[in-house]
Protein backbone atom coordinates (compact mmCIF):
# COMPACT_ATOMS: atom_id res chain seq x y z
CA UNK A 1 0.00 0.00 0.00
CA UNK A 2 1.18 3.05 -1.05
CA UNK A 3 1.61 6.70 0.89
CA UNK A 4 -1.86 7.95 -0.38
CA UNK A 5 -3.82 4.51 0.27
CA UNK A 6 -2.45 4.89 3.95
CA UNK A 7 -3.79 8.34 3.78
CA UNK A 8 -6.66 7.09 2.79
CA UNK A 9 -6.98 4.87 5.83
CA UNK A 10 -6.79 8.14 7.55
CA UNK A 11 -8.64 9.98 5.86
CA UNK A 12 -11.79 7.11 6.52
CA UNK A 13 -11.28 7.07 10.08
CA UNK A 14 -11.33 11.12 10.02
CA UNK A 15 -14.52 10.84 8.15
CA UNK A 16 -16.31 8.50 10.44
CA UNK A 17 -15.38 10.29 13.63
CA UNK A 18 -15.71 14.04 12.21
CA UNK A 19 -18.11 14.33 14.96
CA UNK A 20 -15.75 13.21 17.78
CA UNK A 21 -13.49 15.63 15.84
CA UNK A 22 -15.21 18.46 15.66
CA UNK A 23 -16.32 18.12 19.23
CA UNK A 24 -12.73 17.20 20.86
CA UNK A 25 -11.79 21.04 18.72
CA UNK A 26 -14.68 22.73 20.34
CA UNK A 27 -12.20 22.90 23.43
CA UNK A 28 -9.62 24.99 21.74
CA UNK A 29 -12.75 27.19 20.52
CA UNK A 30 -14.26 30.19 22.19
CA UNK A 31 -17.43 31.53 21.88
CA UNK A 32 -18.11 35.41 21.76
CA UNK A 33 -21.80 36.42 21.17
CA UNK A 34 -22.58 33.59 19.31
CA UNK A 35 -19.77 32.96 17.58
CA UNK A 36 -17.23 30.73 17.58
CA UNK A 37 -13.29 31.51 17.09
CA UNK A 38 -9.99 28.75 17.36
CA UNK A 39 -8.16 29.82 21.14
CA UNK A 40 -5.36 27.57 19.55
CA UNK A 41 -4.28 28.67 16.76
CA UNK A 42 -3.24 32.22 14.84
CA UNK A 43 -6.76 32.12 12.38
CA UNK A 44 -8.90 35.02 14.07
CA UNK A 45 -12.03 34.53 11.62
CA UNK A 46 -14.90 32.48 12.73
CA UNK A 47 -15.10 28.85 12.82
CA UNK A 48 -18.56 27.45 13.23
CA UNK A 49 -21.20 26.78 11.03
CA UNK A 50 -22.52 30.45 10.19
CA UNK A 51 -18.74 30.87 8.84
CA UNK A 52 -19.17 27.73 6.70
CA UNK A 53 -21.73 29.02 4.66
CA UNK A 54 -20.17 32.08 3.97
CA UNK A 55 -17.23 29.95 3.13
CA UNK A 56 -18.98 28.00 0.42
CA UNK A 57 -20.71 31.01 -0.90
CA UNK A 58 -17.02 32.55 -1.45
CA UNK A 59 -15.85 29.20 -3.04
CA UNK A 60 -18.80 29.74 -5.68
CA UNK A 61 -18.50 33.35 -6.05
CA UNK A 62 -14.59 32.71 -6.96
CA UNK A 63 -15.38 29.65 -9.58
CA UNK A 64 -18.22 32.21 -11.10
CA UNK A 65 -15.87 34.78 -11.20
CA UNK A 66 -12.54 33.06 -11.90
CA UNK A 67 -14.53 30.67 -14.84
CA UNK A 68 -12.92 27.83 -13.03
CA UNK A 69 -11.20 26.65 -9.55
CA UNK A 70 -7.47 27.03 -10.59
CA UNK A 71 -5.09 29.29 -12.76
CA UNK A 72 -2.29 27.00 -12.89
CA UNK A 73 -1.36 25.11 -16.44
CA UNK A 74 -2.03 21.57 -14.70
CA UNK A 75 -2.98 19.23 -17.13
CA UNK A 76 -3.75 15.65 -15.32
CA UNK A 77 -2.23 15.63 -12.23
CA UNK A 78 -2.14 12.35 -10.61
CA UNK A 79 -2.18 13.73 -6.93
CA UNK A 80 -3.33 17.63 -5.57
CA UNK A 81 -3.46 18.79 -2.24
CA UNK A 82 -5.38 21.25 -0.65
CA UNK A 83 -3.72 22.99 2.33
CA UNK A 84 -6.68 24.90 4.53
CA UNK A 85 -9.33 23.14 2.93
CA UNK A 86 -12.03 24.82 4.93
CA UNK A 87 -15.23 23.05 3.71
CA UNK A 88 -13.53 20.90 1.38
CA UNK A 89 -15.78 22.29 -1.31
CA UNK A 90 -12.57 23.11 -3.94
CA UNK A 91 -10.98 19.80 -3.16
CA UNK A 92 -14.15 17.37 -3.79
CA UNK A 93 -14.82 19.60 -6.88
CA UNK A 94 -10.96 19.24 -8.05
CA UNK A 95 -11.56 14.92 -7.15
CA UNK A 96 -14.44 15.31 -8.85
CA UNK A 97 -12.64 17.12 -12.29
CA UNK A 98 -9.83 14.63 -12.14
CA UNK A 99 -11.29 11.51 -10.90
CA UNK A 100 -7.97 9.55 -11.23
CA UNK A 101 -6.27 11.94 -9.26
CA UNK A 102 -5.71 11.39 -5.38
CA UNK A 103 -6.74 14.88 -3.93
CA UNK A 104 -6.36 15.11 0.29
CA UNK A 105 -7.54 18.25 1.80
CA UNK A 106 -5.88 19.35 4.85
CA UNK A 107 -7.17 21.56 7.39
CA UNK A 108 -6.74 21.85 11.06
CA UNK A 109 -10.66 21.37 12.39
CA UNK A 110 -12.53 19.00 9.77
CA UNK A 111 -15.09 19.98 7.33
CA UNK A 112 -18.83 19.67 8.63
CA UNK A 113 -20.41 16.44 8.04
CA UNK A 114 -21.90 16.50 4.17
CA UNK A 115 -22.72 12.73 3.16
CA UNK A 116 -26.16 14.10 3.03
CA UNK A 117 -25.74 17.82 1.51
CA UNK A 118 -24.74 19.70 -1.85
CA UNK A 119 -21.00 18.93 -1.86
CA UNK A 120 -20.72 21.15 -4.55
CA UNK A 121 -21.14 21.94 -8.46
CA UNK A 122 -22.07 18.66 -10.07
CA UNK A 123 -21.35 16.62 -6.49
CA UNK A 124 -23.94 14.79 -5.45
CA UNK A 125 -21.36 12.59 -2.70
CA UNK A 126 -18.02 12.94 -1.27
CA UNK A 127 -16.14 11.62 -4.35
CA UNK A 128 -14.03 8.13 -3.96
CA UNK A 129 -10.68 9.78 -4.66
CA UNK A 130 -10.67 12.83 -2.15
CA UNK A 131 -9.93 12.43 1.52
CA UNK A 132 -9.51 14.93 4.75
CA UNK A 133 -6.66 15.12 6.71
CA UNK A 134 -6.35 16.89 9.94
CA UNK A 135 -3.33 19.02 9.63
CA UNK A 136 -2.04 22.67 10.68
CA UNK A 137 0.57 23.86 8.06
CA UNK A 138 2.10 25.43 10.50
CA UNK A 139 3.31 22.52 11.83
CA UNK A 140 4.31 21.14 9.03
CA UNK A 141 3.25 19.11 6.35
CA UNK A 142 2.53 15.18 7.20
CA UNK A 143 3.36 14.01 3.82
CA UNK A 144 7.01 12.87 2.10
CA UNK A 145 8.87 15.64 -0.05
CA UNK A 146 7.42 15.34 -3.61
CA UNK A 147 3.95 14.11 -3.04
CA UNK A 148 1.79 16.00 -5.24
CA UNK A 149 1.65 17.23 -8.71
CA UNK A 150 -0.39 20.55 -7.66
CA UNK A 151 -0.73 21.89 -4.21
CA UNK A 152 -3.42 24.64 -3.91
CA UNK A 153 -3.77 27.33 -0.65
CA UNK A 154 -6.21 30.05 -1.07
CA UNK A 155 -7.41 32.88 1.57
CA UNK A 156 -5.37 31.25 4.70
CA UNK A 157 -3.73 34.98 5.30
CA UNK A 158 -5.97 35.22 8.43
CA UNK A 159 -4.05 32.22 9.72
CA UNK A 160 -0.27 32.64 8.83
CA UNK A 161 1.77 35.31 10.77
CA UNK A 162 3.87 37.24 8.82
CA UNK A 163 7.12 36.18 9.94
CA UNK A 164 6.01 32.77 8.68
CA UNK A 165 5.01 33.21 5.41
CA UNK A 166 8.75 32.15 3.24
CA UNK A 167 8.89 28.77 5.60
CA UNK A 168 4.73 27.84 4.82
CA UNK A 169 5.73 28.49 0.81
CA UNK A 170 8.64 26.84 1.46
CA UNK A 171 6.82 23.61 3.18
CA UNK A 172 4.07 23.52 -0.21
CA UNK A 173 7.18 23.69 -2.67
CA UNK A 174 8.97 20.64 -0.54
CA UNK A 175 5.48 18.20 -1.36
CA UNK A 176 5.43 19.58 -4.64
CA UNK A 177 6.79 17.03 -7.35
CA UNK A 178 9.47 18.46 -9.67
CA UNK A 179 7.31 20.31 -12.36
CA UNK A 180 4.17 20.39 -10.41
CA UNK A 181 2.75 23.92 -9.62
CA UNK A 182 1.96 25.59 -6.20
CA UNK A 183 -1.22 28.06 -6.14
CA UNK A 184 -1.96 30.68 -4.01
CA UNK A 185 -4.57 33.06 -4.04
CA UNK A 186 -5.17 35.71 -1.40
CA UNK A 187 -6.83 39.35 -0.54
CA UNK A 188 -6.00 42.51 1.10
CA UNK A 189 -8.38 44.37 3.20
CA UNK A 190 -10.02 47.41 1.25
CA UNK A 191 -10.43 51.04 1.91
CA UNK A 192 -13.09 53.32 0.17
CA UNK A 193 -15.09 55.83 2.16
CA UNK A 194 -14.71 56.60 6.48
CA UNK A 195 -17.23 53.71 6.93
CA UNK A 196 -14.62 51.12 4.93
CA UNK A 197 -11.58 52.45 6.07
CA UNK A 198 -12.97 52.05 9.91
CA UNK A 199 -13.81 48.39 9.05
CA UNK A 200 -10.33 48.13 7.16
CA UNK A 201 -8.54 49.25 10.23
CA UNK A 202 -10.58 47.21 12.68
CA UNK A 203 -9.99 44.09 10.44
CA UNK A 204 -6.21 44.85 10.26
CA UNK A 205 -6.18 45.39 14.06
CA UNK A 206 -7.54 41.99 14.69
CA UNK A 207 -5.01 40.45 12.84
CA UNK A 208 -2.28 41.90 14.84
CA UNK A 209 -3.12 40.80 17.82
CA UNK A 210 -2.74 37.69 16.71
CA UNK A 211 0.85 38.30 14.65
CA UNK A 212 -1.38 38.15 11.17
CA UNK A 213 -0.36 40.92 9.00
CA UNK A 214 -3.44 40.76 6.25
CA UNK A 215 -1.44 43.57 4.35
CA UNK A 216 1.27 41.24 3.19
CA UNK A 217 -0.42 39.25 0.63
CA UNK A 218 0.57 41.34 -2.75
CA UNK A 219 4.18 39.72 -1.91
CA UNK A 220 2.84 36.00 -2.64
CA UNK A 221 4.59 35.70 -5.64
CA UNK A 222 7.73 36.88 -4.57
CA UNK A 223 7.51 34.36 -1.38
CA UNK A 224 7.12 31.89 -4.42
CA UNK A 225 10.25 33.20 -5.85
CA UNK A 226 12.20 32.77 -2.65
CA UNK A 227 11.19 29.61 -1.89
CA UNK A 228 12.80 28.68 -5.43
CA UNK A 229 9.55 28.50 -7.70
CA UNK A 230 10.17 29.23 -11.38
CA UNK A 231 7.86 30.21 -14.44
CA UNK A 232 6.20 32.13 -11.35
CA UNK A 233 3.22 33.97 -12.70
CA UNK A 234 1.83 37.07 -10.63
CA UNK A 235 -2.17 38.33 -11.26
CA UNK A 236 -4.18 41.40 -9.62
CA UNK A 237 -7.22 40.26 -9.35
CA UNK A 238 -9.30 43.67 -8.87
CA UNK A 239 -13.30 42.53 -8.00
CA UNK A 240 -16.11 44.93 -8.02
CA UNK A 241 -18.23 45.38 -5.10
CA UNK A 242 -21.69 46.01 -5.75
CA UNK A 243 -24.10 46.42 -8.51
CA UNK A 244 -21.99 47.88 -10.79
CA UNK A 245 -19.90 45.06 -11.01
CA UNK A 246 -22.73 42.62 -12.22
CA UNK A 247 -23.50 39.82 -10.56
CA UNK A 248 -19.77 38.65 -9.32
CA UNK A 249 -19.97 42.22 -7.61
CA UNK A 250 -23.22 41.68 -5.77
CA UNK A 251 -21.73 38.00 -4.35
CA UNK A 252 -18.65 40.06 -3.91
CA UNK A 253 -20.46 42.81 -1.66
CA UNK A 254 -22.55 40.05 0.02
CA UNK A 255 -19.31 38.14 0.95
CA UNK A 256 -17.22 41.25 2.19
CA UNK A 257 -20.36 42.57 4.90
CA UNK A 258 -20.59 38.55 5.79
CA UNK A 259 -16.38 38.88 6.50
CA UNK A 260 -16.88 41.72 8.54
CA UNK A 261 -19.84 40.86 10.36
CA UNK A 262 -18.17 37.55 11.28
CA UNK A 263 -15.68 40.03 12.86
CA UNK A 264 -17.41 41.79 14.94
CA UNK A 265 -17.81 40.10 18.09
CA UNK A 266 -13.94 39.65 18.28
CA UNK A 267 -13.46 43.34 17.86
CA UNK A 268 -16.01 44.57 20.53
CA UNK A 269 -13.84 41.98 22.66
CA UNK A 270 -10.50 43.35 22.46
CA UNK A 271 -11.96 46.84 22.39
CA UNK A 272 -10.81 47.27 18.93
CA UNK A 273 -14.58 49.09 18.51
CA UNK A 274 -17.90 49.62 19.98
CA UNK A 275 -21.08 47.81 18.78
CA UNK A 276 -22.79 51.36 17.53
CA UNK A 277 -19.46 52.28 15.73
CA UNK A 278 -19.55 48.59 13.93
CA UNK A 279 -22.78 49.02 13.06
CA UNK A 280 -22.61 52.65 12.04
CA UNK A 281 -19.36 51.76 10.03
CA UNK A 282 -21.91 49.06 8.20
CA UNK A 283 -24.30 51.31 7.12
CA UNK A 284 -21.68 53.80 5.72
CA UNK A 285 -19.95 51.34 4.24
CA UNK A 286 -23.03 49.79 2.41
CA UNK A 287 -23.89 53.46 1.30
CA UNK A 288 -20.39 53.92 -0.08
CA UNK A 289 -20.36 50.62 -1.92
CA UNK A 290 -23.95 51.25 -3.28
CA UNK A 291 -22.93 54.93 -4.70
CA UNK A 292 -19.55 53.94 -5.58
CA UNK A 293 -17.21 52.00 -7.64
CA UNK A 294 -14.86 50.04 -5.10
CA UNK A 295 -13.28 47.17 -5.38
CA UNK A 296 -11.47 44.53 -3.47
CA UNK A 297 -8.00 43.34 -4.07
CA UNK A 298 -7.35 39.98 -4.44
CA UNK A 299 -3.62 38.72 -5.65
CA UNK A 300 -3.02 35.06 -7.44
CA UNK A 301 0.56 33.44 -7.99
CA UNK A 302 1.79 30.38 -9.37
CA UNK A 303 4.98 28.77 -9.48
CA UNK A 304 6.51 25.51 -10.39
CA UNK A 305 9.17 23.30 -8.75
CA UNK A 306 11.77 22.41 -10.29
Amino acid sequence: MGWFGWLRGRGIRARANATTLAQSHNAAKVAVQGREYLTTAPYFLPKDEEEVNRLDFQHYLFRFALRGNYAAPIQTPASILDVGTGTGRWAMEMAALFPLANVVGLDVVPPPADENASLGHGLDRRPDNYIYIQGNVLDGLPFPDASFDFVHQRLLVAALPEARWPGVVAELLRVTRPGGWVELLEAIPTKGGPGMNALYEWLVAVGLRRGVNTLVTPHIADFLRAAGAQSVVARDLPMAMGKWGGRAGIMMETNYFALHKGLEAMMEQQGITTARAFEEAMAAARQEIAQGQYIWPYFLAYGQRP
